[in-house]
């Protein structure tokens, strides 16, 4: 790949730099930021890692003594922007020889550093950042914890999501400052699938309507309370139920009055507001890092079934394994209130085991999606409330990982890295990304098209050229 550079001065770090031929002459023209500046903050798998972010002590300890070299400022920096280390690597410490290995950095060029300046160093920028995690997290937990203690305490149909200092599935990073949070149903088990359809001839006020209601599509269905085979009573009233149906759109009109009473009553006021005029549930709450918005999507686990929906496995496809498919299969998944009649799919116990097996044949998948999630939310696609998130990319992840299933397709760093950016370019430049298990639904149906083109235009410009202006 041709790479250019600019002069001494210049702002701009080309990809081979950051991935695979990063050298001496070269690093010495990337221009650096101040190496006091924390970078954005972004989850490592899509996920809150709380737990898994603490170093050890030791590597706690670790600081640069001294200022550093222009080039030990830049090299680190180059790593530090792409996540290019793995977080256990570098806990680890292990030699210089191999960090050389992993990055694609000459020999001769890492001779020139102290080993323990840059372990040190790399060991305080990665402290720092999962400091930051760690610290956001761990407040929206507590602060989710006490809101929904006090709304199941009010209705036993809403259970309470738990404060946990290791891991929480529950709460799902979309963007540095853009969280989903799953608030679990209770009274409803041994689901099965609808075996007759029927004609809906409703409103959300219980009206009768003259044309039958459209039927779901995509990644979406109806929920009836007999599909269920023990129910809590409660299910059946007609704050939430109509003609036998469990309506999302009047689950969240009471869920969202319990999260405004909560607030109130947990004295959280002045700390966490509700936001106006949104179909779901969203708050807005104020942390040590700054102002995060919340999702907080009711939401009905079936861990006993698979949808009929989802298309996948998918014929003659070698990626994941056969045996792999059925151990995730069995994780089930989730209908959540997002729309007004229809339940959405989704499938996030699933997409989190795939995701946390990707690279067990050593390829680089994980390294690649760190570094596109890092560009996407650095250069491409920042700020609070991103038309492309973190699920996104990890969909164009899935399908690249099931059209290239071979480990000789992420040895590579950088061929395997374009190879994301050009189907994410596709995707968004069509405004058409299939759902990974429920391909007949778009996952960019409802994004601004102005913002998509947006970013279309500048992954483009990446492709063209494939380098990086720092900010």
């Amino acid at each position: 790949m041709k790479s250019e550079h600019a002069a001494g001065g210049g702002k701009t770090c080309c990809l081979t730099c950051l991935g695979s031929c990063l050298v001496y002459t070269c690093a010495r023209r990337c221009v650096q930021r101040s190496p006091t500046v924390p970078l954005p903050v972004v989850m490592a798998d899509g996920f809150s890692q709380a737990g898994k972010e603490k170093c050890s002590e030791p590597a706690r300890r670790g600081r640069v003594s001294g200022p550093c070299s222009q080039f030990q400022r830049s090299f680190i920096q180059r790593v530090t922007l792409l996540g290019k280390l793995p977080t256990g690597f570098v806990l680890h410490r292990e030699t210089k020889q191999k960090v050389a290995a992993i990055l694609g950095t000459d020999q001769e060029a890492m001779k020139s550093l102290p080993e323990g300046d840059l372990q040190n160093y790399l060991l305080s920028k990665v402290d720092l950042r999962r400091q930051q995690i760690s610290q956001s997290v761990e407040e929206v937990q507590k602060v989710i914890h006490c809101l929904t203690a006090e709304i199941s305490h009010q209705d036993s149909r809403f259970q309470a999501v738990p404060a946990s200092d290791t891991y929480n599935d529950s709460v799902k990073v979309l963007a540095p400052r853009l969280f989903h949070v799953t608030v679990p149903l209770k009274g409803l088990a041994g689901y099965k699938g609808a075996r007759t359809q029927r004609w809906r001839y409703y409103t959300l006020q219980g009206t009768k309507l003259t044309c039958p209601l459209r039927d779901p599509e995509g990644l979406q269905q109806w929920l009836e309370t007999e599909q269920f085979v023990k129910t809590l009573w409660q299910w059946h009233q007609a704050d939430v139920n109509i003609e036998g149906d469990i309506v999302p759109a009047k689950v969240l009109q009471v869920f969202r009055a319990l999260v405004e009473n909560a607030v109130r009553t947990c004295h959280l006021s002045g700390k966490v507001s509700v936001l106006a005029n949104r179909a779901a549930v969203w708050v807005a709450m104020e942390t040590s890092t700054g102002q995060v918005e919340l999702e907080l999507a009711p939401t009905v686990e079936i861990p006993t079934a698979w949808s009929e929906k989802a298309q996948w496995p998918r014929c003659l496809k070698r990626w994941p394994s056969p045996e792999r498919v059925e151990c995730i299969k069995s994780f089930g998944f989730n209908l959540v209130a997002r729309s007004s009649y229809h339940w959405q799919l989704s499938f996030p116990q699933a997409e989190r085991v795939l995701f946390e097996q990707l690279d067990e044949d050593g390829g680089c998948r994980r390294r690649c999606f760190q570094v596109l999630r890092q560009l996407k939310e650095d250069v491409w696609c920042p700020g609070q409330r991103p038309v492309i998130t973190t699920h996104h990319l990890q969909t164009v992840l899935f399908w690249t990982c099931e059209k290239y299933p071979h480990l000789k397709d992420w040895q590579v760093f950088h061929q395997a890295l374009l190879r994301l950016v050009r189907k994410l370019h596709r995707c968004v430049s069509q405004h058409f990304l299939k759902h990974y298990f429920v391909p007949k639904s778009n996952l960019l149906q409802s994004a601004s098209p102005s913002e998509l083109d947006a970013v279309a235009q500048k992954v483009a410009f990446f492709l063209k050229n494939p380098q990086v202006t720092l900010p």
